[in-house]
């Protein structure tokens, strides 16, 4: 009988997807237990009232959209998605764009051992784990861990102020580390992005008498356009689900740095409202994919 008949041998294209099947089925099942299910159950549990201690526990009732209006009517929830926005403005789409893209324009024609320390420090300071680094910055602002003075490295430089960076400038001291920790991933894309335009087109305008500003408006930012955008969405939706400041001020001082992460830590395990927690978090969610929206469509637009 020919290959595929009934009572015939397998086809080779049947036998060629079985294979296929047995391989992507571990991967699929990795994923449904890892990712869908967590999806789906975090979904569930933002539509009931259960908590980690008390009758919730025990009796965990539907809800329906209770806590998605409790988030939204209350004022924690708004103030908390307030000071994240001002963070990921302030720390990524100003402070690591901007200076990313300034640190690859001045490396782009600097040879020489000086700027392979300066890079390999700045790429240092981003591959440090976060802790690590929270540790470090704790040290720098404040100084009282361990056999550390307590004025702090940076009051010692300054000359022994007594000034409490995380107590009194909170929002400035996690914009400033962000900044300096995240920096290093806008400098090597920049820098790959400026590295991939043709040199006669930067050559050319300098001979026209293009200055550097002409130069940086009508050549090197329109070509790196798709460039920036990408670099956008990434370090935005990155400091947007940041969990480090957590590490740093704990959300204090009076909320002043209870960023949306840390606000759904803090809910969902400190005050053990997980169905709370998990609404807020589905929230996050869906503000990520208006994020993530937003800039595809510019860059479409742009392309």
């Amino acid at each position: 009988m020919p290959p595929g008949t009934p009572g015939g041998t397998v086809s080779a294209a049947g036998l060629s997807r079985r294979w296929a099947l047995g391989f992507l089925t571990p991967a699929m099942l990795l994923i449904g237990v890892f990712l869908a299910f967590p999806a789906v159950w975090t979904l569930y549990l933002g539509l009931t009232n259960f908590r980690l201690l008390g009758p919730q526990a025990l009796h965990t009732k539907f809800i329906g959209a209770g806590n998605y209006q409790q988030a939204l009517t209350g004022g924690d929830f708004l103030h908390s998605l307030y000071i994240t926005v001002i963070y990921v403005l302030l720390s990524a789409v100003i402070g690591q764009c901007v200076l990313g893209f300034a640190l690859a324009w001045v490396f782009r024609s600097w040879r020489g051992p000086l700027r392979r320390v300066l890079e390999s420090l700045i790429i240092v300071a981003w591959i440090v784990p976060g802790s690590v680094v929270a540790f470090l910055w704790l040290a720098y602002l404040q100084g009282n861990i361990g056999p550390l003075t307590e004025t702090g490295t940076l009051n010692t430089i300054l000359g022994g102020i007594g000034v409490n960076w995380w107590l009194q400038w909170p929002m400035l001291s996690i914009v400033v580390f962000n900044i300096w920790r995240g920096t290093a991933f806008s400098m090597l894309l920049f820098g790959a992005a400026i590295q991939a335009i043709p040199p006669s087109y930067i050559e050319t305008a300098r001979v026209a008498g293009a200055s550097s500003w002409q130069l940086l408006r009508d050549i090197v930012i329109p070509r790196s356009r798709g460039h920036i955008l990408t670099n956008l969405l990434l370090i935005s939706l990155w400091t947007f689900n940041d969990f480090t400041p957590y590490l740093l001020t704990g959300g204090g001082p009076g909320n002043q740095t209870q960023f949306l992460p840390v606000y759904i830590y803090q809910q969902a395990f400190d005050q053990g409202a997980l169905g709370y927690g998990a609404a807020i978090s589905t929230l996050v969610l869906l503000i990520n994919l208006v994020i993530a929206l937003a800039y595809m469509q510019i860059l479409k637009e742009r392309r």
